[in-house]
């Protein structure tokens, strides 16, 4: 698994969480030799599982993440245990196509936007909880994002990043979640939608040497946050 922080706001209202994944996804690259465009998708998503994978609660538990947009990529899956280690797979690993017309890996031009984010919690139930909303934009983040705005009524902000090198090693993997409980207020909300907007990409932030303690107080900032356990 990788480097994981998590911080909680001074009213408890609200709770952010950062992860460094690039082992993991340096590891995924060289397993399934992946393109650089598909290494940045599937590292996106094995990213957001470890984080929700983390927020189980019994060793036994574990959540499956299942995205098929209908690109080229194929399907995307990525299964997470209770301490966020995360095996992945992708159905097609050598995709290529032109960058996006911001110059970047073109994530959910390989992934596809035309189908759907599933998330499967096995939490010893006697049925797995689970979920499945429409692809909002097939870059991963905002799907995350959007999942647990929809199936699980929690707000959710969701940043994810994964930079590959020209030799197509990973050269940084890493992401953040900020969920708010019900009773967070309207200053609450608009204190983080101000601080998330000041925020560089995950990837430029790593790439400047934010540690993932830092990403986590940023995310927070002015609603005097306490760092909590760390993994």
């Amino acid at each position: 698994m990788g480097i994981l922080k998590r911080a909680i706001s001074a009213d408890a209202s609200a709770v952010a969480m950062a992860v460094d994944t690039t082992d993991i996804v340096s590891e995924i690259e060289k397993i399934h030799k992946t393109s650089a465009v598909t290494t940045a998708a599937l590292g996106r998503l094995t990213t957001a599982a470890s984080m929700i994978g983390y927020s189980l609660k019994n060793k036994d538990d574990s959540v499956t993440l299942r995205l098929d947009g209908k690109g080229p990529s194929g399907a995307l899956i990525a299964v997470s245990d209770y301490m966020g280690n995360v095996k992945s797979y992708i159905q097609n690993p050598v995709v290529e196509i032109p960058l996006n017309k911001h110059g970047k890996l073109d994530v959910a031009g390989a992934v596809g936007r035309d189908g759907t984010l599933s998330v499967i919690k096995d939490i010893g139930l006697k049925e797995p909880y689970s979920g499945m909303i429409p692809l909002v934009s097939g870059e991963i983040a905002e799907d995350v994002a959007a999942y647990f705005a929809t199936s699980e009524q929690v707000p959710t902000v969701c940043g994810l990043g994964v930079l590959v090198n020209p030799d197509l090693s990973v050269n940084c993997a890493g992401g953040y979640l900020v969920q708010l409980l019900p009773f967070a207020s309207d200053a609450v909300i608009d204190q983080i939608e101000k601080n998330v907007n000041s925020l560089k990409s995950v990837t430029q932030m790593m790439s400047d040497g934010l540690t993932m303690d830092e990403l986590v107080l940023k995310l927070l900032d002015g609603l005097e946050p306490n760092l909590l356990d760390e993994a």
